[in-house]
């Protein structure tokens, strides 16, 4: 699951050798040590597809050699290839001993795994790590200068998840992982198997794990599954607009097409509907903007609390503090949450909706919706913001969400007009840095999501005056 979206560029002659079949020239070593240990573990790939570094921008791909139909197996991985806590070769350790590695992430027994088996030179999956990307190449913000990250990404959440990861990063590994590590000198040396060497994991599983999903009747019941890496599935890129899928058997992991892939085509994976701040935080890459239809915005639900408090003035101050009191013993809003706006509408409907309803009641109101525990008849048929919707919302309502909108784009600082004229410009968005890019393309995704908000509110407003 690599960190940048590819281009392709075939040549037919140096892509095929002129025989239909990939050439495995300019491949460099590390990758062909890969392709030899697929095969010695039985993983088996297409002859339509070949791993490819020539003509991408990152460093590897999977790009198709002849044309492909929708429904075809691009590769399959059998079980026994996948690395995870229960494959690993201190697994018996890590099961031994499961209860001491509980953790709020549950990811610690396989990145304490990872931690081995990377360092191990007889490891089993020494060609497949030989993959692994240094810090500077995975790219994710964590590993940014903390200026640097504050600078580039301000007002688009990703500074605060980031810190808030590093938090738990090094609460998690001071409080869990030393000890276990301390407890098992022979298996792990203090000197190797650092904090710098944990975050480097948790960045690997954190770009390239899969999580198998539970069956339907277990998903009310029981926690997720935890994380594994999937060789090979790892190496594809994401865009929305994907043409693969990894699919889940009882013997193995099949990467299928789902349409039509042209010669010469990269094969893209997804890794769900994310926005670019999900993709830039968890991956280190974000599609370039307007390209990502799953692409949204966030207003953190204190911004709606204070802009409620600026609209109605210090008169009704008291009141305020007390509507916001019951939306949060409701559990509706909080000081950690936020409210998602994607490109047609408010993604947290029943929220946001919630907190507009409440915030605007009278007092008497007020006194009547707590009575009734929130619940009233008519309120689901009701609930809908989506873009269509919200020009149709109560005066007072808009005038809020509007207020509330102002104030998360002012996060952003006074960069919003000259990201716009810089994207427009490839020569001007040329000359940026990598990251630069990426933080331009970001903020201009959320930015353009609120102010396409902001206008469907007060656009209304105007023309009811």
């Amino acid at each position: 699951m690599s960190q940048v979206h590819k281009r392709v560029k075939v040549d037919d002659e140096v892509a095929t050798g002129g025989t239909g079949k990939a050439s495995r020239h300019g491949l460099d070593d590390i990758l062909q040590e890969f392709e030899s240990w697929c095969s010695s573990v039985n993983l088996e790939l297409s002859p339509k597809v070949v791993l490819s570094e020539d003509g991408l921008v990152d460093r590897y791909g999977l790009q198709a050699v002849e044309n492909i139909s929708e429904g075809e197996v691009l590769f399959s991985v059998p079980r026994d290839a996948l690395l995870s806590s229960v494959t690993t070769s201190i697994s018996q350790v890590l099961e031994k001993e499961a209860a001491s590695l509980k953790s709020q992430s549950g990811w610690v027994a396989l990145i304490v795994a990872l931690m081995y088996e990377f360092t191990c030179p007889n490891s089993r999956w020494k060609p497949y790590l030989a993959l692994c990307p240094e810090p500077d190449q995975l790219d994710l913000p964590m590993f940014w200068p903390e200026e640097e990250r504050k600078r580039l990404l301000r007002g688009t959440g990703v500074p605060e998840a980031v810190h808030l990861d590093l938090e738990n990063i090094e609460l998690e590994f001071n409080s869990v992982v030393q000890p276990f590590l301390a407890a098992h000198p022979t298996l792990f040396d203090s000197k190797q198997h650092t904090l710098n060497l944990y975050k480097r994991m948790v960045a690997f599983v954190m770009a390239y794990s899969f999580q198998e999903p539970l069956e339907e009747e277990d998903e009310d019941e029981k926690d997720p599954n935890p994380p594994i890496m999937v060789p090979m599935a790892d190496i594809l890129n994401h865009v929305s607009n994907h043409n693969a899928n990894l699919e889940f058997t009882k013997d193995c992991l099949k990467m299928i097409s789902t349409r039509p892939i042209a010669k010469g085509e990269e094969v893209y994976n997804t890794y769900g509907d994310l926005a670019n701040w999900q993709l830039l935080h968890m991956y280190g890459f974000v599609e370039p903007h307007p390209a990502n239809n799953n692409d949204a915005a966030e207003i953190q639900m204190t911004t709606l609390y204070k802009a409620a408090l600026q609209v109605f003035g210090e008169s009704r101050k008291q009141l305020v503090e007390k509507k916001w009191k019951v939306l949060c013993e409701m559990l509706l809003v909080g000081e950690e949450g936020a409210f998602v706006i994607g490109r047609e509408g408010v993604l947290t409907e029943e929220e946001l909706y919630a907190a507009l309803k409440v915030l605007c009641m009278s007092e008497d109101e007020l006194e009547d919706y707590q009575e009734n525990e929130g619940w009233e008849e008519d309120d689901a048929a009701d609930e809908s913001l989506t873009n269509e919707a919200i020009v149709e919302l109560h005066p007072m309502w808009r005038t809020l969400l509007a207020e509330s909108i102002r104030l998360t784009l002012a996060a952003y600082g006074p960069v919003q007009k000259e990201d716009e004229a810089m994207l427009a410009d490839p020569v001007l968005s040329a000359k940026l840095s990598r990251r630069e890019r990426y933080a331009l393309n970001l903020r201009c995704g959320q930015t353009s999501i609120l102010q396409n908000l902001l206008r469907l509110t007060e656009g209304q407003l105007m023309a009811q005056v």
